[in-house]
């Protein structure tokens, strides 16, 4: 099973930006579909965004989509959140998710088809 570390999490402004890094080890991130999920207080963990494991396809939220862009690295095993014109809305816990099943579009939303976890980032939104 592959160990994920989030980091790159923080507080900033409105309208701010931030990348969030999901650094793997004990595989190679390259045989995992990756998504990012979020948890707000209070609230459910709900999905923000996946890529695949081939062909490096994206699929987001709608409530992210044109601000967030989720990417990978292979060769350093690491996956990415940008984060852009961030919204008090986004303050969240963020956690990203690795599986080596083929998901579908339906699927890949659903936190409970995800093997693996990292322990999170806290990203604060300030007005």
């Amino acid at each position: 099973q592959v160990q994920l570390v989030e980091s790159g999490g923080g507080l900033v402004q409105a309208g701010g930006s931030l990348r969030l890094s999901c650094a793997a080890s004990g595989r190679t991130l390259s045989t995992y579909c990756m998504a990012w999920f979020r948890q707000a207080p209070g609230k459910e963990r709900e999905f923000v965004a996946t890529i695949t494991r081939s062909f490096g396809i994206t699929y987001y939220t709608d409530s992210v989509k044109g601000r967030f862009t989720i990417s990978r690295d292979n060769a350093k095993n690491t996956v990415y959140l940008q984060m852009n014109s961030l919204k008090v809305e986004d303050t969240a816990v963020y956690y990203c998710a690795a599986v080596t099943r083929v998901l579908t579009i339906a699927t890949m939303r659903m936190l409970t088809n995800y093997d693996s976890w990292g322990q999170g980032t806290q990203v604060t939104v300030s007005s």
